[in-house]
Order: structure tokens, then C-alpha cells, then sequence
């Protein structure tokens, strides 16, 4: 039976990830409560068990992965759910529709990166125009994205569930969003875009939007072939699906029927559109998609 350690189970992200795995038919370990801050007995857990799952701040992670390679031959396999090695060398990206080899170079990686959730939606659309050239890596783009403030962090759900929160907040206007450099990295993009991140006073769900003037990519397209190019890509994926819009034209963050689902809409009319995902910030756009990478490293069919 497989076996694995949550590293920073206590988080948010570690304890979704423990009640998706409950279910499953790996070995959950972990170290006392008491212990949770004790290196000799993370190291000791660590030789024991075949995937280290880090849930950590990214200083934190860095150092587990070190603490981890320490053991030299007995070192387990790492999967950092933390910012910390997403555009690492070495280390593959956890987002098994990226590209057609994605699942089988995590599951053959010893080292895998989880996604970040906005970088997740962004990717998701811009990958696949990127590569069939419908975008140029130079194109000035814009992602708009709205979450849920349980992506947040503790201080941030504290402050919604105890205090209220703001009904909608901007952040990260300083336009140094640390998702920045992953999205360009693993989309294919060289220039940098503007990101414009806000919170809602809602716990999960995500939208994340990029507007298109069509006739001003490399070679002008219809909606419909943006919409077409992104099916093509997405065709047989199980966790992420190309939908039509509601009748209305309304998206709801909050309106997913599967949390570990990633839903791509366009929306359009003559020469614009509108590139839109919807995900849950805590599902594919973190825990679920690192209990999907999960079983990729772990050799089953659920990835």
C-alpha cells in the first residue's frame, strides 16, 4: 500500500487534501501533533513513506525539500502545493492537461510542483492558443480573476468569518503577483501580463477571465475557432471540460457541480471575446489537483 506524508497538514490546503485521500487506498502517515515542528521526526517519517506531500510556505517547503534530500537514496518522491518550485529546474509542472506528455512526466517525476489557482485558470486558457499559434508570445494580455477568500490564507478567512470581510477587494496592485511568473512560464508567454486579482466575500470558487480583441492577434480569428482550438486541446480530459455559456450570460464563481472540474467558457461577439475559468480555488485549483497528481505519481488511473 502506498504511503504518504502530508507535510503541513494542519493548513487549509493539507486538510482538503486528508479528506479527499480518506477514501483512497494509500497509507496517510503522520508525525504527533506535538512534533509537527521537530525535524528529526519529519526526517524519520520522510525515509518512510513514498510521496511527501508539502503544504508549506515556500521558505518552509524549500526547506523540507533539502531536509527530504538529505536521505540521500531513501528519499521519498515531493509534491510542494507552496509557490516555492514552480518555475524550479528540475521539477515538473503539476497540471496534467498542459500538453499532451504532462501525465506521464509527472507520474515518472520525482519532484512535481501543484499549480497555483489562478495560474491554473490563466494556463488553462492561454496554453493551447499559445501553442497552435492563435496567440504570440509577445500578444499584451490581461487576466482578470475573482476568488473565494479561503484561498487567502488563514489571516484572510478569519478575517471574513469573524469579521465580515469586504463585500470585494482588489490586491496585489502593485502588479507583482507571485502566480506572474508561472503563468508566463508555462503558457508559453514572453511578455509579461497584467494580473488584477480580487477577493469576494465568499468562501471557494474562482473565475478567471482574459479579454481578446480578435482582429489584433497574429493572424485574426473567429470566436468560434478560439472556442474550436480550445475543445481540441481539452478533448478526452476527464477534469476539465469546454462548456457553453448560460442563456443568461452569467457565470456564478461559486456554481461548479464538481470541485476537482475546471470549466472553460468563451464568450463573444464580432472581433471580441472573452476567455473565462471557473474553478474552485481549494479543488483544481489546489487540493484537487494535487490528490490528482497524486495518484499520476502513485501509478493509478485517477490522474
Amino acid at each position: 500500500m502506498p504511503s504518504v506524508f502530508i507535510d503541513g497538514e494542519s493548513g487549509t490546503t493539507g486538510l482538503q487534501i486528508r479528506e479527499r485521500l480518506a477514501a483512497s487506498p494509500y497509507r496517510i502517515r503522520s508525525v504527533p501533533d506535538a512534533l509537527r515542528r521537530d525535524t528529526a521526526a519529519r526526517l524519520a517519517l520522510m525515509a518512510e513513506v513514498d510521496v511527501v506531500v508539502l503544504c508549506l510556505p515556500d521558505d518552509a517547503a524549500r526547506e523540507a525539500v533539502a531536509l527530504a534530500a538529505s536521505l540521500g537514496q531513501r528519499a521519498p518522491r515531493l509534491l510542494d502545493a507552496s509557490t516555492a518550485h514552480r518555475t524550479a529546474p528540475g521539477w515538473v509542472y503539476g497540471f496534467p492537461e498542459l500538453a499532451a506528455g504532462q501525465p506521464a512526466a509527472i507520474a515518472a517525476a520525482t519532484h512535481v510542483s501543484n499549480p497555483g489557482c489562478y495560474a491554473t485558470g490563466a494556463i488553462a486558457l492561454l496554453r493551447p492558443l499559445l501553442d497552435r499559434g492563435v496567440i504570440g508570445p509577445e500578444h499584451p494580455i490581461s487576466i482578470n480573476a475573482v476568488s473565494g477568500y479561503s484561498g487567502g490564507g488563514r489571516g484572510m478567512i478569519e478575517a471574513h468569518e469573524q469579521h465580515g470581510g469586504p463585500a470585494f477587494a482588489l490586491y496585489a496592485l502593485a502588479l507583482g503577483h507571485k502566480h506572474v511568473p508561472e503563468i508566463m512560464q508555462h503558457s508559453g508567454l514572453a511578455r509579461r501580463p497584467i494580473l488584477v486579482p480580487s477577493v469576494g466575500h465568499f468562501r471557494q470558487g474562482m473565475l478567471v477571465s482574459i479579454p481578446l480583441h480578435l482582429d489584433a492577434l497574429p493572424a485574426p480569428v473567429s470566436p468560434e475557432a478560439v472556442a474550436g482550438a480550445l475543445r481540441e486541446h481539452y478533448a478526452g480530459a476527464r477534469h476539465v471540460a469546454v462548456i457553453d455559456l448560460p442563456p443568461d450570460g452569467a457565470l456564478d464563481p461559486q456554481g461548479f457541480a464538481d470541485p476537482d472540474r475546471l470549466e472553460l467558457f468563451v464568450a463573444r461577439r464580432g472581433t471580441q471575446a472573452v476567455l473565462i475559468a471557473r474553478l474552485d480555488n481549494l479543488g483544481k485549483g489546489a487540493a484537487g489537483a494535487a490528490v490528482q497528481n497524486l495518484h499520476l505519481m502513485l501509478g493509478d488511473a485517477h490522474g
